[in-house]
């Protein structure tokens, strides 16, 4: 069994809390998909470049255009950061 089975198998609400409350992740967005993570947003130009920081279960924090304003706000709620590739 690999690690993608296990979180295949894994109940949402233990899904939900991995990270504790401790990690978020950086994720580079295009302006296009803005209002799917972050539905309140205004409208942007498309084509934008921008950065968004979520919770370990994927829920938004923060949108930004630079990857270190991102950073600097998840460290500003003592999180501990990661990059999704």
């Amino acid at each position: 069994m690999t690690q993608n089975d296990i979180i295949k198998i894994m109940p949402k609400d233990q899904f939900a809390a991995l990270g504790g409350g401790e990690i978020a992740y950086l994720r580079p967005v295009r302006s296009e998909e803005v209002h799917t993570l972050f539905p309140q947003a205004p409208q942007m130009a498309p084509g934008t470049d921008l950065w968004a920081l979520l919770s370990a279960a994927g829920q938004p924090i923060m949108l930004t255009d630079s990857k270190a304003a991102a950073i600097a706000g998840a460290h500003e709620n003592d999180l501990q950061t990661v990059s999704v590739h």
